[in-house]
């Protein structure tokens, strides 16, 4: 647990897991317990980290964003969405339910565009000053099964930013390096198949949460 009264739990998986989804059932049931819940995401879950969010994701200009430009900037975001949201709502009792934390930066910086691992580690536990999630749900599924749910999405109508327009080689490393995370960090990260119904789903990860409050 951390320090704090609240509860800090992170959701991640590859495209298309349907983290979203599984975001809004969770805090439908934090709620129902009679818990403050919060809903936030990275990047972003701030304005300011908002707008870096979108040059992170959508950026579209004839300069390129460098891989290390990247990092800094989404270490940047987190370091504001920690500071001016995170951890206070975890200092007054509430659970925060995150769309993506510093895993995903293991997963998509480190063992898809190959950056040192130990730098982003050392970079991630900078930004977070302390503040780790309690646990994080890891919703797997194969990057082409992903794939094929982005495309159907309504919010993306045929528009992908920057990550999503990788190669399935690119995502299948992300899958890997979020697997090997998992193996690495066993107490902290439960891994659940994103391949069942959204129902299905949404259950098991109630079932991690029997002794959380």
């Amino acid at each position: 647990m951390n320090s704090a009264k609240g509860l800090f739990i992170t959701i991640e998986g590859p495209e298309g897991a349907g983290k979203s989804t599984q975001l809004q059932m969770l805090r439908n049931y934090i709620e129902s317990q009679g818990k403050e819940c919060v809903v936030t995401r990275e990047p972003g879950g701030t304005p300011v980290a908002e707008q870096l969010r979108m040059l992170i994701k959508h950026h579209n200009g004839d300069e390129p964003i460098y891989d290390e430009t990247e990092l800094l900037l989404i270490e940047a975001a987190r370091a504001q969405h920690v500071k001016h949201l995170i951890a206070p709502a975890l200092k007054r009792g509430a659970v925060v339910l995150c769309d993506r934390f510093y895993d995903s930066t293991t997963a998509y910086q480190g063992y898809a565009r190959c950056m040192d691992l130990e730098v982003l580690h050392q970079l991630n536990c900078f930004a977070v000053n302390g503040c780790h999630p309690d646990l994080t749900i890891l919703l797997d599924i194969d990057p082409e099964k992903g794939f094929n749910r982005t495309a159907e999405r309504e919010e993306t109508l045929g528009e992908h930013d920057r990550f999503e327009l990788e190669n399935l080689e690119f995502h299948k490393a992300v899958r890997e390096g979020f697997l090997e995370i998992a193996i690495t960090e066993p107490e902290r990260v439960k891994v659940v198949s994103a391949s069942d119904t959204p129902e299905n789903v949404h259950l098991k990860i109630r079932e991690l949460l029997i002794n959380a409050f």
